[in-house]
């Protein structure tokens, strides 16, 4: 054919989008489409074999044996003759390349689920508090009973507004919290994006925390049924976690992975049974103004950062029990005792074997507080989360 030129040398040469589709023909046929053009268009044929312009602004493509077209932005009329040359012909202007990608991003975002979505959240609230806890309260009322607490960027469900209250839910607790310290709307989702995480829950009743991503590999510790843990990574079928001060991996065969935020706290967990002294209910209810705290190696300031000891030794020395600052020594200062004789303020042991790692305050109903790592800071956890090597008194009944 005369006059041909190669695309990309021919000048004035401008974009409106050609899509090959399927057009069924035999893998003989050659299909040439003729399209009127405009000033300041051009054919762009994807993956179009053989494109050239003719000197005339008609385009002449080659598209190979089969092919249909389709033309984004402006009508397009189409004809197949009977020697299978397709003739096209658009008009009305065509969609921009800044245009069509900004309706792209548009329809992408639209289809992505935001953090509260992904998280099950409907209406999200986020609490922000500067220090301490958020008290959950069962009616709107200072005065009214507290039924869990909330710590800084945790999320709840906004079920009614109630004046200078919302009632919420949250974990298990459902009560009334003061709004002043929630946000709502796109700064709640704002925090959610900067909080979400992937939590993997333990559905077997006792699991084996590996040092290594082997079955071979020694156990650092065993994890209980229900419990939670932030996921560091996946890989290889082995889930990465943090336990306390160590990182070890648990088989995916055996945990629940999902997207989640951080939630309430129970109040049920500091509620005592019959015979807990005033003193124990005090060491306890002191220790759990701290949840939430960062955890800090070597540190024991329990507003600043404190370790596991560090964390111990401040809350116990506060009733006049004297402790190193040391996981390891902390046991020889009690007295011995069987963990179904714990009762609140006595001390849980963790670690590998026998060698002692972590220590934690027992506060009654099969819970312990602990400061448990940098990624947690100071939590609440299930007492057996990992076996205890063993648990120590030092607090007059």
């Amino acid at each position: 054919m005369k006059n041909k030129l190669k695309l990309g040398q021919a000048a004035g040469v401008v974009a409106f989008a050609i899509i090959i589709g399927a057009v069924s023909m035999s893998s003989s046929s050659t299909v040439d489409a003729r399209a009127s053009l405009k000033e300041n268009r051009t054919v762009n044929a994807g993956v179009a074999l053989g494109l050239t312009e003719a000197a005339d602004a008609t385009e002449l493509l080659t598209a190979g044996a089969t092919s249909a077209l389709t033309y984004y932005g402006a009508e397009l009329t189409v004809a197949q003759n009977d020697n299978n040359v397709v003739t096209a012909s658009a008009q009305g202007a065509p969609q921009t390349d800044d245009a069509s990608q900004e309706s792209e991003q548009a329809n992408e975002a639209a289809q992505t689920p935001t953090a509260a979505q992904t998280c099950g959240y409907t209406n999200l609230g986020m609490s922000v508090i500067s220090s301490g806890n958020l008290n959950i309260r069962q009616e709107a009322s200072t005065d009214s009973e507290v039924v869990g607490i909330l710590t800084n960027h945790n999320a709840c469900e906004l079920l009614e507004d109630a004046g200078d209250w919302y009632k919420v839910t949250s974990g298990k607790v459902t009560g009334y919290v003061s709004k002043q310290y929630l946000v709502i709307g796109d700064e709640a989702e704002a925090i959610a994006e900067q909080e979400i995480k992937t939590v993997a829950t333990v559905n077997t009743e006792t699991l084996n925390v590996r040092a290594e991503k082997s079955t071979e590999a020694a156990v650092l510790s065993q994890v209980g049924n229900s419990e939670a843990f932030t996921v560091n990574s996946v890989a290889d079928g082995w889930v990465e976690i943090s336990v306390d001060d160590s990182v070890g991996y648990i088989s995916q065969d055996y945990v629940t992975l999902a997207q989640a935020l951080p939630t309430a706290k129970t109040i049920e967990q500091v509620k005592y049974g019959d015979g807990v002294s005033d003193v124990r209910a005090s060491v306890v209810s002191y220790a759990l103004q701290f949840v939430g705290n960062r955890y800090v190696w070597g540190g024991t300031s329990l507003e600043n950062g404190v370790d596991c000891s560090g964390f111990t030794m401040r809350i116990l020395g506060k009733y006049g029990v004297s402790l190193p600052h040391s996981s390891k020594a902390q046991p020889s200062c009690g007295t011995k005792i069987s963990a179904s004789d714990a009762k609140p303020g006595d001390l849980f042991f963790y670690g590998s074997g026998s060698s002692i790692s972590h220590v934690a305050i027992y506060i009654g109903n099969g819970q312990i507080v602990h400061a448990s790592n940098k990624r947690d800071g100071i939590k609440v956890s299930n007492a057996f989360y990992r076996s205890p090597i063993c648990v120590a008194r030092y607090l007059p009944d």
